[in-house]
């Protein structure tokens, strides 16, 4: 009954004439950028919502919390050589935005440099993921440790608690109660107490992400973790989830890798979870020499999660941009199927 302060309503609507303003800008800044050709289109959104949660223990309680977006997706190069890329940022307040025309330059760029994709070839290589895709891996490991898929027996980790899972070095925490945060929420979704949880400490696999149901099909207590929607009953969910900073900077994680590939945008949904084999279609920038190069479009990336987990180097650039983060992250030994 004693409920943090998370600030997750912001008090001033913006009008729609502001969120008309903001769209403007980031397509603008978007269409500046040299090599841009056209526009898909720009977003500016508000949103407030209120949740009110009463329970038969006795628990009333409610909290209201507000979103603010922009986004914006262009395209750039001529005919068949167009390649399309995006930005976007949100928050809970308006103020904690990124500028809107930051954002149209950044969508702008990341198109013009996917002009010119070459073919690669296939091979065994170390690769890196951008922190706009590193965080699906920390996704894929939520999953695998979720109460509902572990009582059932579906999951790749379900036999590996107190297990090193993780690279030494890798903590993965969830935590409901980051001020402002994408996911945050004084409660859970069955008026239970919840907490920040280190779900990987230094590696090793210390919980499972629980509501009351999947508690007591794997006797054990709710971590708090309860979600739901208005439509059905509760099922277990993370809040903002992240893997921790690392110790090194991104261009030291590249920086002594000869032939590499460098992940910004993930193609696909071909992983089991189950087993964990893990392949998806992908599209980034080859690495040569320490550097990112040329543009790459049409490979695949292949492994198993349960050894891409433990060969998982995190670099320092952690920001709290989605409700799931990571920073850039680099694996070794995994597949890259190209031409």
């Amino acid at each position: 009954r004693q409920f943090p302060a998370l600030d997750l309503e912001a008090r001033d609507e913006p009008s729609s004439a502001t969120l008309k303003a903001l769209a403007l800008s980031a397509e603008e800044a978007a269409r500046g950028v040299a090599g841009v050709t056209n526009s898909e289109g720009a977003n500016a959104a508000f949103g407030l919502s209120r949740i009110t949660l009463g329970a038969t223990n006795g628990f009333l309680q409610s909290y209201g919390a507000t979103s603010h977006s922009v986004s914006v997706s262009v395209l750039a190069g001529e005919g068949t050589a167009m390649e399309r890329d995006d930005a976007f940022t949100s928050a809970r307040h308006l103020a904690d935005m990124e500028d809107a025309a930051a954002v149209g330059r950044e969508a702008g760029t990341r198109a013009v440099a996917r002009l010119n994709p070459r073919k690669a070839s296939s091979a065994k290589m170390p690769i890196v993921f951008d922190p706009r895709v590193s965080m699906s891996l920390v996704q894929h490991f939520a999953s695998a440790i979720m109460g509902t898929a572990v009582a059932r027996g579906v999951s790749f980790l379900k036999d590996r608690m107190g297990s090193q899972v993780f690279a030494p070095g890798i903590h993965v925490i969830d935590d409901p109660h980051i001020v402002r945060g994408h996911r945050s929420k004084p409660f859970d979704g069955e008026g239970i107490a919840n907490r920040r949880m280190v779900l990987a400490d230094d590696g090793r696999l210390t919980s499972w992400i629980m509501d009351l149901a999947s508690a007591r099909q794997l006797k054990l207590q709710s971590t708090g973790h309860a979600a739901r929607g208005v439509g059905g009953p509760p099922s277990p969910s993370a809040t903002n989830l992240y893997i921790a900073k690392g110790k090194v900077t991104p261009a030291a994680l590249i920086g002594d890798i000869s032939s590499g590939f460098y992940v910004t945008e993930m193609i696909g949904m071909g992983v089991n979870g189950v087993t964990g084999d893990y392949s998806r279609g992908a599209a980034g920038f080859m690495i040569e020499n320490g550097k990112i190069t040329y543009p790459v479009s049409e490979v695949t990336i292949a492994g198993n999660l349960k050894d891409m987990f433990l060969h998982m180097i995190a670099a320092d650039d952690l920001v709290f941009k989605y409700g799931t983060n990571a920073p850039t992250l680099r694996i070794e030994g995994m597949t890259l199927a190209g031409a």
